[in-house]
């Protein structure tokens, strides 16, 4: 079942009345939880993701091109050495950062980022593994590059599955939906535009992708007709793959993502041209094109992607939570199986939500992304009767 978003429940905002005891932020109302936003740590500039390491430690990217540590609740001085070198311009740079599963014994991180290009002006998505120890990376390989061309709409979120393969999402590039709409790049399976893609923990192409024998098309694709995906979860109980992904003016999209299937931009969706506000698809359904699971009309920029399953907030058990860049607002989705059911707006209105993390203490961990340049923080949502 589609629903169409509404914003009807603003409650962790506009419904804050408690007030703080000394020292404390201010309790913020909601569905099943009351809860106080915290500052984790302060001075970042354009942080991108969060990953948390064993014995406590975070790492946050940064779109400039720096990987920072966070110890004990402060930021260390001097960035991670080791990291490639990216093109930080527009939406371009340092973007995603996850950890192999059995990182505690191979000590392998992996990064997403905007490749310069050598042969002409831009950048590609390309994914890198390397080996972090005393603060630094070694041993750095690239273990995918994106056949892509561009502006902007690099994707790149990544998350491993429970059987080791590695997801990885790629954007459209910005290639306008112009003229014939059917062989749009992001319908074309000869490049990796609009993309999720699927390999092995060293990049290696798993022989049963759905494409992987069929003539002129790239074999790493998972799944196409994607706009620009920035928020990538796998689904620990069941094991199902999903994203949101933004849409143009309107028809930001959440999706449960299936081997081979066609989600169909720019053919079909909800949104409209930016400024004339004139028609793209050509409908919102067509045969042969999955319809999203819910969408969110008007966008909220969707980013960062969490499926909770901590016991801080034991009724959110389970519940979807997507960051919002312009919507500056953390949206949290109850769903009945595979179907929306209820959207609850929380911290609203006090910066783009670029990342949304589960810490290993169970709290919810967001990066406020300021793209004017300004530094910025990681906050926690925490339950108000924490301390």
């Amino acid at each position: 079942m589609i629903r169409k978003a509404l914003l009807f429940t603003i409650m962790g905002f506009i419904l804050s009345s408690a007030l703080p005891a000394s020292g404390q932020a201010p309790v913020l109302r909601s569905a099943y939880h009351d809860y106080r936003v915290v500052t984790v740590v302060q001075g970042l500039e354009r942080p991108w993701s969060i990953a948390f390491l064993p014995g406590g430690d975070m790492l946050v990217t940064e779109l400039a091109g720096r990987l920072r540590i966070v110890r004990e609740g402060s930021l260390l001085e001097e960035p991670v050495a080791g990291v490639p070198e990216v093109l930080a311009e527009g939406q371009g740079g340092l973007l995603d950062v996850v950890l192999h599963p059995e990182f505690a014994s191979n000590r392998l991180i992996y990064l997403s980022y905007s490749k310069p290009l050598v042969d002409t002006e831009g950048a590609t998505t390309a994914v890198v593994r390397g080996r972090f120890e005393n603060d630094r990376l070694t041993e750095v390989e690239q273990i995918f590059e994106a056949d892509s061309r561009g502006r902007g709409h690099y994707g790149c979120r990544l998350a491993f599955d429970g059987n080791g393969y590695l997801f990885i999402t790629i954007g459209d590039r910005q290639v306008p939906p112009e003229g014939d709409l059917e062989i749009h790049s992001a319908q074309d399976l000869s490049n990796h535009h609009g993309t999720v893609i699927r390999v092995h923990d060293d990049g290696r192409i798993p022989t049963d992708n759905p494409f992987v024998d069929q003539t002129g098309a790239q074999p790493e694709i998972w799944s196409y007709g994607h706009r620009n995906a920035q928020g990538l979860a796998i689904h620990p109980e069941t094991g199902d793959l999903w994203i949101n992904e933004h849409g143009p003016q309107g028809g930001d999209e959440l999706n449960l993502i299936r081997p081979g299937l066609n989600y169909g931009w720019p053919v079909v969706g909800y949104g409209v041209n930016y400024r004339s506000g004139s028609a793209i698809h050509e409908g919102t359904h067509r045969e042969g094109m999955e319809p999203p699971v819910y969408f969110w009309v008007p966008s909220i920029a969707t980013s960062g992607f969490l499926i909770y399953t901590g016991d801080r907030f034991p009724e959110w058990h389970g519940n979807f939570f997507v960051g919002g860049l312009s919507g500056q607002q953390l949206a949290r989705l109850t769903l009945n199986g595979q179907e929306v059911e209820h959207e609850e707006t929380l911290y609203f209105g006090r910066g783009r939500i670029r990342d949304v993390r589960q810490g290993p203490d169970g709290y919810i961990y967001l990066a406020i992304d300021d793209r004017r340049g300004g530094l910025t923080p990681i906050v926690k949502l925490e339950p108000a009767d924490a301390h």
